[in-house]
């Protein structure tokens, strides 16, 4: 959660990212992270991560201080392998990876290694502000008036902003909200990145609290979504988003929250949830879970969790439906699968349609 008391250091930030252009969305993010990781879905050494990018003769800072998640188990310094490593190691960059990765930054939840100072946990609480409090609270979503000046005139004001430069900071940030797709966000549909954000968050609340040594239950998880600010950081609040959250919370936990990257601890939660499994996927590739009330809450998962997502309500897509899903074609088929099943059963209307309709009336 955001104390309003905190201060906002922006530190590394006010450096030039040698990012490209904006155009180009966060390509670039996309690709450090895929070279830091090795391409594996494991928690990596925070210096091996760094020595694999200064090969590059690429500036780490903004991607391990700001996007990743930092732990430090038994003395040594890890970076996180969560939803957003996931995406970026699993998918060619896309905007969709660039939402979520905006995402990242504004949740500004980065952790802790050796020699971070205390406001480095939460190293973009300004950006986080301006979001929930300027594009969500007072422009309701309405981007137009996002700009570098409209930044810098939000942070000069404000008590909380300790830092003598405010206009490097503006431009970069308007640069991430242009590369990250920040006008994209605004919209009342349910998207993939959005519900890539969700697991995203949740991945990173639950670590933050663990560096207090603060358990979470799966009964937290929507109120902790509140806490931290997840439909402000995520466009506009509708009806089908706050529904959805209950059946993504759901799959969150069946899946095992982060362990859902182990295949060993999924193999093992599925086997004490569901004892009648004799068999596991072999395809490696992340399959799609889409539920059966809303076919646009659609998650894609490891494969290992394909059984778990069953058991939460929601229907398995092999990879390749996953890649080729087309939402109209699969509610048709999904229609046309109930008619077959109803006329195998001889169930048939007992009243015609002018009659239902006067029922409707109240004729």
């Amino acid at each position: 959660m955001t104390d309003e008391t905190d201060i906002w250091k922006p530190g590394s930030f006010t450096k030039n990212f040698s990012w490209g252009r904006p155009s180009a969305g966060l390509s670039e993010l996309h690709e450090i992270i895929r070279l830091g990781f090795n391409g594996e879905m494991e928690d990596v050494r925070r210096d091996e991560f760094r020595s694999r990018v200064r090969l590059t003769g690429r500036p780490d800072y903004i991607p391990i201080n700001f996007f990743l998640f930092n732990n430090t188990v038994g003395g040594v310094d890890y970076l996180c392998a969560d939803e957003l490593v996931f995406q970026a190691i699993n998918w060619d960059h896309s905007p969709r990876f660039d939402k979520l990765a905006l995402f990242a930054f504004g949740l500004s939840l980065a952790g802790r290694w050796a020699g971070a100072r205390k406001e480095q946990r939460r190293p973009a609480l300004w950006a986080n502000a301006y979001v929930r409090e300027r594009v969500a609270g007072k422009l309701n979503w309405e981007t137009k008036s996002v700009s570098a000046d409209d930044i810098e005139g939000f942070v000069k004001s404000d008590p909380r902003y300790r830092a003598e430069t405010t206009r490097k900071l503006a431009t970069n940030l308007n640069y991430l909200f242009q590369g990250g797709r920040l006008k994209e966000m605004n919209t009342p549909r349910i998207e993939r990145w959005w519900v890539d954000c969700l697991f995203l968050a949740l991945d990173r609340i639950i670590e933050e609290r663990l560096l207090d040594r603060k358990s979470t239950s799966p009964s937290q998880y929507a109120s902790l979504l509140d806490d931290y600010g997840f439909m402000e950081l995520t466009g506009k609040p509708t009806l089908e988003k706050r529904l959805a959250i209950k059946h993504l919370v759901q799959l969150y936990d069946a899946c095992g929250g982060r362990q859902r990257f182990s295949e060993e601890a999924t193999k093992e939660r599925t086997t004490t949830l569901i004892p009648t499994v004799q068999h596991f996927l072999n395809d490696p590739r992340p399959r799609g879970a889409v539920h059966r009330t809303n076919p646009r809450v659609l998650k894609s998962i490891p494969p290992a969790c394909a059984m778990l997502a069953k058991y939460a309500g929601f229907e398995d897509l092999s990879p390749d439906d996953l890649e080729e899903f087309d939402l109209e074609d699969f509610v048709k088929r999904r229609t046309q699968a109930a008619l077959e099943k109803l006329k195998a059963e001889n169930i048939e209307p007992n009243m015609t349609a002018d009659e239902l309709m006067k029922l409707m009336r109240g004729e």
